[in-house]
């Protein structure tokens, strides 16, 4: 029974310096890229399949590019509106410019939007308060309006029927009529 400790590349006895990796050993000369079967001489080295890969092969092959820096993702991967993003890299493209990774996110024309700024670009302006309309509105006189501005203007109390009047351009409750 044999001793000698054997290169997993060439089959044969490591006398002298080897290298220990992924629970095998090899002469240095034979560790190499699976790809370019470069030597590796880096300490430290990505695997594929079990075996040994070089930085610039797995950055070629195995890596994908970040739709905002358009450099290659080596950590944790957002996937999102169909591109990979690094999570520092995928931001609202409102005012806040804040991370969007593990966050609900609005798109609109290709772009990534927190809900605030969102809200405040695109939603429906309420005619009473121009504050954004997030729910339900009242559609009425051609503009919308949050149910709660939705008043009378001579009483202030909410219009809740169908019927109301336009007086001077205000709503006007059946009561005030």
């Amino acid at each position: 029974m044999s001793d000698n400790i054997v290169c997993h590349k060439c089959n044969e006895a490591i006398t002298k310096r080897m290298i220990t990796a992924l629970g095998k050993t090899w002469h240095p000369e034979h560790f190499l890229c699976q790809h370019c079967e470069e030597q590796i001489v880096d300490a430290t080295f990505n695997i594929q399949s079990g075996e040994p890969v070089c930085g610039k092969c797995f950055e070629e092959r195995y890596t994908n590019t970040c739709a905002g820096c358009q450099k290659p993702i080596l950590e944790r991967t957002i996937c999102a509106m169909s591109q990979t993003w690094h999570e520092d890299c995928f931001c609202c493209d409102g005012a806040c410019k804040r991370p969007l990774a593990n966050q609900p996110f609005f798109e609109r024309d290709g772009k990534a939007y927190c809900k605030q700024d969102y809200e405040d670009l695109f939603a429906a302006r309420c005619a009473k308060c121009e504050k954004p309309i997030t729910d339900s509105a009242v559609v009425a006189m051609n503009v919308k309006w949050h149910r709660d501005c939705f008043r009378c203007n001579k009483c202030e109390n909410p219009i809740t029927t169908q019927t109301f009047r336009i007086d001077g351009d205000k709503p006007v409750c059946p009561a005030c009529n």
